[in-house]
């Protein structure tokens, strides 16, 4: 505010006052192991296609789940098994490409199945696009006995599992859509002292 102030023309203040700035505290730390994942799968299984299918994708490439569900059919390539997020529809706007996992290719199968190309992926069982999944969510992480787990939490699994099989940090940040480094970074996911080379199948 008195960073615009100043650059008014004319100038409405003569300087801008120095201002202390709270320290940030806001960096979470939810991980999902293994074990939970499979329980996870169950329970996300039990509300409905879209809701596995959200969960797996999440788990694997560490999607917002913005982008999860503006996701249409024609993003979706099955026969090349790719699965693309448009330049301008991510929160840095750069697009991305990934190579689906079996798993996910199944489910993403399932999902798209008999519909055009500017259809929603992920829609429930009516077949209306899916927008507001939090009562879902909480539920299922209950059933699932996680309770308190965000889905913004597979961001960071997904990027500690990459780094885990061996996926280079310049490809972990491109499939995540990490911009800066210092920003990947502050989801400490591996201790500094472990480093991994070279690039996974998936891009």
């Amino acid at each position: 505010m008195f960073s615009l102030a100043r650059q008014s023309t004319p100038p409405k203040i003569n300087a801008v006052p120095y201002i202390a700035m709270l320290k940030e505290n806001n960096i979470l730390t939810g991980f999902l192991e293994g074990k939970q994942h499979d329980s996870l799968a169950t329970e996300t299984g039990k509300i409905g296609l879209w809701l596995r299918a959200m969960f797996e994708v999440g788990y694997t490439y560490g999607w917002r789940h913005e982008e999860l569900l503006d996701l249409r059919v024609r993003q979706v390539n099955i026969s090349a098994g790719t699965i693309r997020l448009e330049p301008g529809s991510t929160k840095n706007d750069q697009g991305r490409e990934v190579s689906m996992t079996l798993p996910v290719k199944a489910l993403l199968t399932q999902c798209v199945h008999g519909k055009t190309a500017g259809d929603y992926v992920f829609t429930r069982e009516n077949g209306e696009p899916v927008r507001d999944f939090r009562g879902s969510w909480t539920s299922v992480c209950e059933a699932a006995k996680v309770p308190g787990l965000l889905f913004h939490d597979l961001r960071r699994t997904a990027a500690r599992n990459l780094r885990r099989a061996g996926v280079a940090e310049g490809v972990i940040m491109k499939i995540g859509g990490w911009k800066t480094r210092s920003v990947f970074e502050r989801y400490a996911i591996v201790p500094l002292t472990l480093r991994l080379s070279g690039e996974s199948a998936t891009r």
